[in-house]
C-alpha cells in the first residue's frame, strides 16, 4: 500500500496502481486514446512487462490463459473504439468462464462522449452483461480507487472480469496520488455465509447414501481446494467425475476418480448420474452441456450444491440441501461430519462400464488398427512425453473433446480450455499467457486446424516475446466438430465445413519457430518427443483421420443416460 501522496498524472497513476496490486506483465495493443497510458508503460518497463499481442482478442486470450495457470489476476489493455469492441469474445468468455481479468480501455476525451467521436463507442454499455463489474472513470483523481475495486471485485468469491474505460483527459490530468487496496464494497458480499446446520444436513444425506456420486467443477480449482476435494473423497469413498473446466483437481490416475461428464463424457458417469442416490456437486453449475435433457436429469437423487454463488442453487436443478461458502472452506468443514466409508461395489460399476467403453471407443482411438492417425493417440503421445505433467491449452472443437478425454494430468491448473463460451481462436493466445504464468512447466496448445486459423497472427507475439510454447495443430481438413454432427443429424450435408488450408509448415518457419508436419504413426512420437525437449516453441502438424468422431456422445437434447458410442 503506498501512503505517500505524489503530485502525477492519471496515466502514471494507471500502471503505479497496476504494480500496486502485483500485476508484472500486461496484454495489450495501443491506440491513439490509450497512448497515455501506454508512454507510462515505457517509463515503467522494468517493472511491468507489457507484452504487444497481434490482436485486442489475443490479448484477452493471454490475460486469460495466464490467470488461470499463475492463479493472479489477468491484464489486458486496448484503445477506444474497435480496441475495446475486439476485447469483447475474451471479456465473455472469462465470465462464463469465472476467470478473473481486468481489462482497461482508453476512451475518447469526456466533452466528446456521446458525440460519435473518431474511435467513441459506448464500451460500458457493451460490455455490462459480461463483466461482473465496469466503470468509466472521466476524473483523473478516480483512477486509483477504480483500480482498487477492479482487482477486489475480479478475483474476489466467484471471480470474473471487469473494465475499467478511461477518457483520454482523466489520463492526461493531475491528481495527488495515494493508493490504497480495497478488500470491501458496499453491498458486495463475495463469500456468502456457510451455515454449520447446512454441512451437518449434506453430511447426514452423504453419510446414509448406498450409490453416492460427485462431481467437482472449476470451484474447486478457483477456491484452492483440490487438497479438501482430495480428502472427502477418500474418506467417503465415492466415486468422482468431473466438469471440462474441473478437470485436474483431482489427479486423473486417482483410483475414485471415474471420468468426465457430459456431452462427449465417460459412459460410465454419464449412466450412472441417473442411477446414483446422492449427487453431490461440488464448484459446478449444473450447465446444459452436462446435464442434457433437465427433465430426464437425475431425478431419482438427492442432490447436495456445494457453491459460492447463491445464483447458481436451483438455477438449473433442484437441490435437497445447498451447502454456500468457498469450496476450500465447506469441504474442510464437512470432513469433521463425513463418516469413513467404502463404496466399493459401487466404484466397480464405474469401472464395468469403463470396460465397454474401452472396448468400443477408447482402445480404437488410443491403439488404432486403420492407417490413418487419431487424435487421441496425440494426446497419449504428449502423455508419454510429458509424463502426465504438461499444462495441455486446448481450443474449440473435436480436438478439445479429445484433449479434455485423454490428457492426463498429476498437477491443478493444467487444463485450460473455453468452457462455457467455446471461443475458436482461444488456444494460441491463450497459451501464451499460460506459458508466462507457469514458465517452468511444458505448455503444449492443442488446437484444430479451423481454430488455429481464427488467431495465428499470435505467432508474432511468439517471435516478439520468445514465449516457448509447442504448438500441435490436429489437421483433418475439416470444421470437425461441426462436419460430425452433418454427419451424424444433417444426411453428411458437409455445409461449408471442409477447409482449403494454408501451408502450416511455412507459416511458423516466417514466423521463426521449428516445424515439422506428420502423417505417419511411425514419426508420431518421435515427433512429439523432439518438440517437448526443445528449448524454444515449436509446432507441430499432424495429419489426422478426416472423418474421425469423437464418442461417447449425449445428443442435444437427450438425458445422460442416452449416451451414444457409436
Amino acid at each position: 500500500m503506498s501512503l505517500k501522496t505524489e503530485r502525477i498524472i492519471g496515466a502514471e497513476a494507471v500502471v503505479k496502481s497496476l504494480i500496486e496490486e502485483g500485476v508484472d506483465v500486461a496484454y495489450g495493443y495501443p491506440g491513439g486514446a490509450i497512448m497515455p497510458i501506454y508512454d507510462e508503460l515505457y517509463k515503467y518497463q522494468d517493472q511491468l512487462q507489457h507484452v504487444l499481442t497481434r490482436h485486442e482478442q489475443g490479448a484477452a486470450h493471454a490475460a486469460q490463459g495466464f490467470a488461470r495457470t499463475s492463479g493472479k489476476v489477468g491484464v489486458a489493455l486496448a484503445t477506444s473504439g474497435p480496441g475495446a469492441t475486439n476485447l469483447i469474445t475474451g471479456i465473455a468468455d472469462a465470465q462464463i468462464d469465472s476467470t478473473p481479468m481486468v481489462c482497461i480501455t482508453g476512451q475518447v476525451a469526456s466533452h466528446l462522449l456521446g458525440t460519435d467521436a473518431f474511435q467513441e463507442t459506448d464500451v460500458i454499455s457493451i460490455s455490462s452483461p459480461i463483466t461482473k463489474w465496469n466503470v468509466q472513470v472521466t476524473r483523473s483523481e478516480d483512477i486509483p480507487k477504480a483500480i482498487a475495486k477492479a482487482f477486489y471485485i475480479a478475483k474476489s468469491g466467484r471471480p470474473g472480469p471487469v473494465l475499467i474505460d478511461i477518457t483520454k483527459d482523466a489520463q492526461q490530468g493531475e491528481l495527488d496520488y495515494r493508493y490504497e487496496k480495497c478488500t470491501h464494497v458496499r453491498s458486495y458480499k463475495p463469500v456468502p455465509e456457510t451455515n454449520l446446520e447446512k454441512i451437518k444436513q449434506a453430511a447426514e444425506v452423504i453419510n446414509n447414501a448406498k450409490k453416492p456420486m460427485i462431481i467437482f467443477g472449476q470451484g474447486v480449482i478457483l477456491g484452492e481446494a483440490e487438497t479438501e476435494l482430495k480428502d472427502f473423497v477418500e474418506k467417503s469413498g465415492i466415486p468422482a467425475a468431473w466438469t471440462v473446466l474441473g478437470l485436474s483437481a483431482l489427479p486423473t490416475s486417482h483410483p475414485l476418480n471415474v471420468g468426465m461428464v457430459g456431452m462427449h463424457g465417460n459412459y460410465g458417469p454419464n449412466k450412472l448420474t441417473n442411477e446414483c442416490d446422492v449427487l453431490i456437486a461440488i464448484g459446478m453449475r449444473f450447465d446444459d452441456r452436462v446435464t442434457g435433457d433437465l427433465n430426464k436429469y437425475a431425478k431419482q437423487a438427492k442432490v447436495i450444491h456445494y457453491e459460492i454463488d447463491p445464483a447458481e442453487v436451483d438455477k438449473n436443478v433442484k437441490t435437497e440441501v445447498a451447502v454456500l461458502g468457498n469450496s476450500k472452506d465447506t469441504l474442510a468443514k464437512s470432513l469433521e461430519f463425513i463418516a469413513k466409508n467404502d463404496h466399493t461395489s459401487w466404484v466397480n460399476e464405474f469401472r464395468d462400464f469403463d470396460k465397454i467403453e474401452y472396448e468400443k471407443v477408447i482402445n480404437g482411438q488410443l491403439n488404432p488398427t486403420k492407417e490413418g492417425l487419431t487424435m487421441g493417440e496425440v494426446l497419449q503421445g504428449i502423455n508419454k512425453a510429458t509424463n502426465d505433467n504438461a499444462v495441455i491449452v486446448s481450443d474449440v472443437g473435436q480436438h478439445q473433446m479429445m484433449a479434455v478425454r485423454y490428457a492426463k494430468f498429476s498437477n491443478t491448473r493444467s487444463n485450460v480450455t473455453s468452457g462455457g463460451l467455446g471461443t475458436m481462436g482461444f488456444a494460441l493466445p491463450a497459451a501464451i499467457g499460460a506459458k508466462m504464468g507457469t514458465p517452468k512447466r511444458d505448455v503444449v496448445a492443442v488446437i484444430g486446424d479451423g481454430g488455429y486459423q481464427m488467431t495465428c497472427q499470435e505467432l508474432g507475439t511468439i517471435l516478439q516475446t520468445g514465449t516457448a510454447v509447442k504448438i500441435v495443430v490436429l489437421n483433418n481438413e475439416f470444421l470437425g466438430m461441426v462436419r460430425q454432427w452433418q454427419q451424424l443429424f444433417f444426411e453428411k450435408r458437409y455445409a461449408s465445413t471442409e477447409m482449403t488450408n494454408p501451408d502450416f509448415i511455412k507459416l511458423a518457419e516466417a514466423y521463426s519457430i521449428p516445424a515439422k508436419k506428420v502423417s505417419k504413426r511411425e514419426n508420431l512420437q518421435s515427433a512429439i518427443d523432439e518438440m517437448i525437449a526443445s528449448d524454444t516453441s515449436y509446432f507441430l502438424e499432424v495429419m489426422v483421420e478426416k472423418e474421425d468422431n469423437v464418442f461417447p456422445m449425449v445428443p442435444t437434447g437427450a438425458s445422460v443416460s442416452e449416451v451414444r458410442l457409436s
